[in-house]
């Protein structure tokens, strides 16, 4: 079963954009496992520009789901994580100034880096996910991090999948296989929508989680929150 985590940055997003607490993100997460999803999902960035440090400890109080914090593990990041201890966090190398992620770590470039990082938090019991572009290379790498997941960045999939479908998951099967033998488990994100999901779903092998923001959200202006968690959760199993 592929579980789904709904990431609630753009919840964060309009509510900053106006400020006070509308949309109250604590109470969005709370009603989007009500819906149903599997866990929840923040990416605290250094500005704050959407999820906020204190919606982090916040949230921490109420997720009953799997909560997953992602984001460059820079000083204040780490602190963050440990303090609040989530089941999983995914460490992601976007800048500071970032819109949003756009690359996979090079695994063999930041082995060492990565290492320290991920032992500080397996010490904690906090399971660890890596961001990694579809690239067999990177996926052995990750390995020798110690590593217990990849997250494979499914941006060139998704903007391939109108013209060309199999293509575009052909790197993607290639890298989940290597990760499966590698004993790696596998996590996936990024533009992935309910238009690809599916499809992505049935041809990963062993794919144990999707993190579903920004298209989620854009749905759910249309067809209602629950109504898109809900078809989301339909066409992943």
């Amino acid at each position: 079963m592929t579980r789904l985590s709904v990431n609630i940055n753009k919840i964060a997003t309009l509510r900053n954009a106006r400020g006070g607490n509308m949309p109250d993100v604590v109470k969005s997460a709370i009603d989007i496992e009500s819906f149903g999803a599997q866990g929840i999902t923040v990416h605290p960035r250094p500005d704050e520009r959407h999820i906020r440090y204190s919606d982090v400890r916040a949230l921490k109080k109420v997720v009953k789901t799997e909560f997953n914090i992602e984001g460059n593990p820079n000083e204040k990041f780490i602190e963050l994580v440990l303090e609040t201890k989530p089941e999983q966090v995914t460490l992601v190398p976007d800048a500071v100034d970032a819109i949003t992620s756009n690359a996979g770590w090079n695994t063999e470039k930041h082995k060492g880096y990565l290492r320290d990082i991920i032992k500080i938090f397996k010490d904690q019991g906090i399971r660890t996910s890596i961001f990694v572009d579809p690239v067999l290379d990177m996926v052995k790498h990750a390995k020798d991090t110690g590593t217990d997941r990849i997250e494979l960045y499914t941006e060139a999939y998704a903007q391939n999948y109108a013209a060309n479908k199999e293509n575009a998951i052909k790197a993607y099967v290639e890298s989940a296989e290597m990760a499966n033998s590698l004993g790696l488990g596998i996590n996936a994100g990024h533009d992935l929508n309910l238009n690809n999901i599916s499809y992505f779903a049935k041809n990963i092998p062993n794919l144990k989680e999707v993190s579903i923001g920004h298209a989620l959200i854009c749905e759910a202006i249309y067809d209602g929150l629950q109504n898109v968690v809900e078809s989301y959760l339909k066409k992943l199993n």
